[in-house]
């Protein structure tokens, strides 16, 4: 069960003079007054009581007062705690008379409860990875987030890479009617001789058939005396003639035309090949960047789901890229009174037990929001006692020139208000 504050008694320190205080069980105990007259010096008391040296003001004692301060805290769980004489030594009793010390009163009194401030005032990832420490999850949300962003990096620089591949791709000509590859100098020449070769060598094909003509019409007249050398010729012939009739003669003028204009084609062919795998890479590129989407999305719904199943503090917050967020809000986008309902959450769930926190400075809040903040106090079953710069109605004290004059608008004006009034006393220096 949470403990809370059941009574206080604050002497001669800082600017009170003398007060006693029974606040609320829970919700909201605002003390009044105007400005300099004691009301942040009751919660710095209370620090100082609960939280140790640590929390002692540099100036303890009341200017002009005659005794040293005196401090009692009275808590539900039965303890009380007391500082008083010329050194306001600690005092620390257990409900069965034995004493004790600070130390018992740190594992149930929670630091920031006494200074919410601190919290408050931390940077944006002070504040997350002090709602990651409580839910548990912090280290597994941090892998997250750094695979998140390292996987957003990479996906950046793909895209990147990407979009300059594609103005590249369309930036460049495309030359119909190019092959494929760039041609070769050597190679047009080998073929142009190749063909040249084959030419002559049918030109002489040619002459020879002519040659045997002519021998044949000479050895004609000499049938009789060459009739063996007629027959060998006549198969010659024969032959020569099977072979002409095969042949045809084939033109280089493409080839000469490519000769002439080598390098044009070539450079038509290295235009579209560079356009070709420019297209490729920016395809490539694309399929990358469709896939770390993927990725990244896979790694913000896991980052979703491990915030979805914690136990959180209260329900919209949440940590994104290091920093707290409450219902989709940065901290500095926060009205004063969701920053005091976040702080005071996340204070409680650091140490359950710890069932009050101090508030100083409500003056941030309007009525309305003043009195919701009271009833979320109330629900949570925590207990705030809280100053506020004001002598309205919604003040549960009033306290002038270190003394609690009376509860503030009176007790049919409070009813009004929602706000319990908690019992009061003051008292002159010493004498209850």
């Amino acid at each position: 069960m949470s403990i809370h504050i059941n009574q206080l008694e604050i002497e001669n320190t800082k600017r009170v003079q003398a007060v006693k205080i029974i606040p609320a069980e829970t919700g909201l105990t605002v003390i009044g007054g105007r400005n300099n007259q004691g009301k942040t010096s009751v919660l710095d008391a209370i620090a100082w009581a609960l939280g140790g040296e640590r929390y002692r003001p540099e100036n303890p004692a009341r200017t002009g007062a005659n005794n040293p301060p005196r401090l009692k805290v009275t808590l539900s769980n039965g303890i009380m705690v007391e500082r008083s004489g010329k050194n306001a030594a600690l005092k620390v009793t257990d409900p069965t008379g034995r004493k004790a010390g600070q130390q018992l009163l740190n594992s149930f009194v929670e630091e920031l409860a006494l200074n919410l401030p601190k919290f408050m005032h931390s940077t944006d990832r002070e504040k997350a990875d002090t709602l990651l420490r409580i839910i548990g999850v912090g280290d597994r949300l941090v892998s997250l987030e750094r695979q998140e962003r390292e996987l957003y990096d990479q996906r950046r620089y793909i895209g990147r890479q990407k979009e300059q591949k594609e103005h590249y791709a369309a930036s460049l000509p495309e030359v119909p009617g190019t092959p494929e590859r760039e041609l070769s100098a050597a190679e047009l020449i080998q073929r142009q001789q190749e063909i040249l070769l084959q030419n002559a060598e049918n030109q002489r094909k040619r002459q020879m058939l002519a040659q045997l003509e002519r021998e044949y019409a000479s050895v004609q007249e000499q049938i009789d005396l060459l009739q063996e050398q007629l027959s060998v010729l006549a198969q010659g012939i024969e032959t020569a003639r099977r072979d002409a009739a095969d042949l045809h003669d084939e033109s280089t003028a493409a080839l000469e035309a490519d000769l002439r204009h080598i390098e044009q084609i070539n450079q038509n062919v290295r235009t579209n090949a560079a356009k070709q795998q420019a297209v490729r890479e920016a395809a490539e590129l694309d399929s990358q960047y469709r896939n770390l989407s993927g990725e990244i999305a896979r790694v913000r719904q896991q980052r979703t789901d491990l915030l979805s199943g914690a136990d959180l503090p209260l329900p919209g917050l949440a940590v994104e890229e290091g920093r707290l967020l409450y219902h989709g809000q940065p901290w500095g986008n926060l009205s004063g009174s969701d920053q005091l309902r976040v702080a005071a959450a996340i204070v409680r769930r650091l140490n359950p037990q710890c069932g009050f926190v101090l508030l100083d400075k409500l003056e941030q809040m309007d009525l309305d929001t003043l009195r919701e903040f009271g009833e979320w106090l109330e629900r949570e079953g925590l207990q705030a006692i809280a100053t506020r710069v004001s002598t309205g109605a919604e003040c549960t004290i009033m306290i002038e020139d270190g003394l609690v004059t009376a509860p503030a608008g009176g007790a049919g004006e409070a009813n009004k208000t929602g706000w319990a009034r908690p019992q009061t006393q003051t008292w002159k220096a010493g004498v209850f």
